[in-house]
């Protein structure tokens, strides 16, 4: 599963916050949302991530073993 607890370290940790998201880079609330949750979005969207808060990848997602991922 994706993890997006290293997101909100890393927004923490940066001069921006959802507000700042929101309302001047203009990331949806269903963003945030899919954030908060672990949810899938897509890659367009991490790469605005990584350029609005000026970082890597593994700074906004990891990669953690499940036992609820889907079977391959």
């Amino acid at each position: 599963m994706i993890d997006y607890r290293p997101f909100w370290n890393t927004l923490e940790n940066s001069t921006e916050t959802t507000y700042t998201l929101i309302n001047y880079h203009h990331v949806s609330s269903a963003i945030i949302d899919k954030l908060r949750k672990n949810k899938p979005m897509n890659t367009t969207t991490l790469n605005d991530l990584c350029r609005i808060l000026d970082c890597r990848l593994e700074e906004i997602a990891q990669y953690v073993p499940s036992d609820t991922d889907q079977p391959l």
